[in-house]
């Protein structure tokens, strides 16, 4: 059974940085690509950012380009989102999950930035 556990989230001023982590069970985690996506109220989920099996390569919706940056950690089944110069729009919860095929969702955390 796959096991997604995100974590990291907070409540931040505008500017500010946080770091998720994504903890990964129940799969071979170095050969899936991951993806970060967030949902904020009243809005469908999307994809933020996703990052190769290898790590070699990322993407990044528009919204975020050049402020979060997504990397992984083989060794330890988890991915990372850096996420710096945080603006009131980013508020959401946060969601890890194969970039592809989507597996059943954890929890997410939740990211608050205050203006």
């Amino acid at each position: 059974q796959v096991q997604l556990v995100e974590s990291g989230g907070a409540s931040v001023q505008a500017g500010g940085s946080l770091r998720l982590s994504c903890v990964v069970s129940g799969i071979i985690f170095s050969i899936n690509a991951m993806g970060w996506y967030r949902q904020a109220p009243g809005r469908q989920r999307e994809l933020v950012a996703s990052i190769t099996n290898g790590g070699r390569s990322t993407n990044y919706a528009d919204s975020v380009k050049g402020r979060f940056t997504v990397s992984r950690d083989n060794a330890k089944n988890t991915v990372y989102l850096q996420m710096n110069s945080l603006k009131p729009e980013d508020t959401a919860v946060y969601y890890c999950n194969h970039a592809v095929t989507k597996y059943t969702w954890g929890q997410g955390t939740q990211v608050t930035v205050s203006s």
